[in-house]
């Protein structure tokens, strides 16, 4: 998850009701794929991806290499002795992964953050696991922390990590980063933002409770400014052989740390909404990008929509439906989600909230407070229906596992409180 005012979601939302939708439970999916089993210790074998064999792994990570301070991850990321970016680079070369997301990669302008952890980690081979390169990256300014100049959460004063465009101590904090074994075609890369909230037909706007009038907690100045994206959404054209995949990344807010407006809440839900209405070729043509180049995904594209999504199908406290807009939608194929061992592990271990939930924990991808939320699902990779998939899985070793020493259990020693994030990486095999 984002780490916003805190560095795990501790809380339901303020004055509303952990939100649970309804719907079927997602049934058992199998694990093998390409030959190589999808759990950890196939993970760990050092066999590559299904790229080495006419396929693509796909996957994304919110890796939590964020700080506290501009320039803090360069400065990390410029000795090889970061035990935390040891560790996340060690996952990914357990998993080697042949598109790769990564949220919570703080963007700096020069793009030394992206380019050192390459060089001083994902080109050394971490705990036993092989170096792994990826000769194409991609990286974007990011709305957390830049400034809007108006008062957002409406305390009275102007500036600061709630008044930004998405929330941030610095411009770029929780950024994004691509990186590749395969070419990005620049040309045809679509970012997207600055994209205004208003201009998302039948937008969720937070509504002022107080008042009598509808969408009206940010003021008509702040609505002419205010963007859709909290950090950004990016369309990154992957080239896989004569096939090109459309790699559609984002990190919507955490659904929480707001009131009864509700206004991250609406935000996280419309943040998710415009990837379902992008790929949908009838109700795409209000979309601009940061170039001015309007509408969405042409007809027949091949997609891959990835990122952390901060929200459950089931439970947890985005709106009922949210995550359903791209995990239901006709276009989007979420048969064969990927699962880990790891997860019902965790929940037998811990207990607590995870053991009211709804959702199956195979699911699982991030390991939340127990108390509430508890462990849930909000980072995926979905491919378009029609893209052939061969099994996925999440990075989730059971405590046996001599691997589970790059997840753990929370641990307030620790900085973040795990050894690598709160969330797991996750993967899905297409065959290109």
């Amino acid at each position: 998850m984002q780490v916003e005012q805190h560095d795990q979601l501790t809380g339901t939302r303020r004055g509303q009701r952990v939100g649970r939708s309804a719907g079927l439970a997602v049934g058992l999916v199998a694990l093998l794929g390409a030959g190589l089993a999808a759990g950890p210790a196939a993970a760990s074998s050092g066999h590559g991806g299904p790229g080495q064999t006419g396929g693509a792994r796909f996957a994304t990570f919110n890796a939590s290499l964020n700080r506290a301070t501009e320039g803090a991850l360069v400065a990390d990321l410029s000795t090889t002795g970061n035990t935390q970016a040891a560790n996340v680079a060690e996952v990914i070369q357990r998993v080697r992964p042949d598109v790769l997301l990564i949220n919570e990669f703080d963007y700096d302008p020069d793009g030394l953050a992206v380019e050192l952890f390459q060089r001083n980690y994902l080109s050394r081979g971490q705990g036993g696991a092989k170096p792994i390169h990826y000769p194409y990256r991609f990286s974007a300014p990011s709305n957390t922390g830049v400034a809007s100049g108006h008062d957002l959460n409406r305390d009275g004063t102007i500036g600061g990590p709630d008044d930004a465009y998405g929330f941030g101590l610095f411009p770029g904090q929780y950024g994004m980063a691509v990186y590749s074994r395969h070419p990005i075609d620049r040309r045809s890369l679509r970012t997207f933002q600055t994209f205004r909230w208003r201009d998302m037909p039948n937008a969720l706007l937070p509504d002022d409770p107080d008042t009598p009038e509808p969408a009206d907690w940010y003021s008509p100045e702040a609505l002419a400014d205010v963007r859709l994206s909290s950090k950004s959404h990016w369309d990154v054209p992957v080239r896989i052989g004569r096939q090109t995949v459309h790699l559609l990344a984002s990190h919507p807010t955490p659904p929480v740390f707001d009131g009864p407006e509700d206004r991250n809440g609406r935000r996280n839900h419309d943040e998710i909404r415009f990837w379902a209405d992008y790929v949908s070729p009838w109700r795409s043509g209000y979309i601009y990008d940061d170039r001015g180049r309007r509408g969405g995904l042409r007809p027949g594209a091949q997609f891959v929509i990835a990122g952390d999504l901060n929200s459950d199908p089931y439970d947890g406290d985005s709106i009922p439906g949210a995550a359903q807009q791209l995990t239901g939608h006709p276009l989007v194929d979420d048969r064969r989600a990927p699962t880990s061992a790891g997860g019902p592990a965790a929940t037998e271990r811990q207990g607590g909230a995870n053991l009211t939930h709804q959702g199956d924990p195979r699911y699982d991808t991030a390991d939340f407070a127990d108390g509430t939320p508890g462990n849930l699902r909000v980072d995926y990779v979905l491919p378009s229906r029609g893209l052939r998939t061969a099994g996925g899985g999440v990075f989730w070793p059971v405590p046996e596992d001599p691997l589970f020493r790059l997840v753990g259990d929370y641990d307030p020693a620790l900085p973040g409180g795990f050894p690598t994030s709160d969330h797991r990486l996750v993967w899905l095999d297409l065959r290109c």
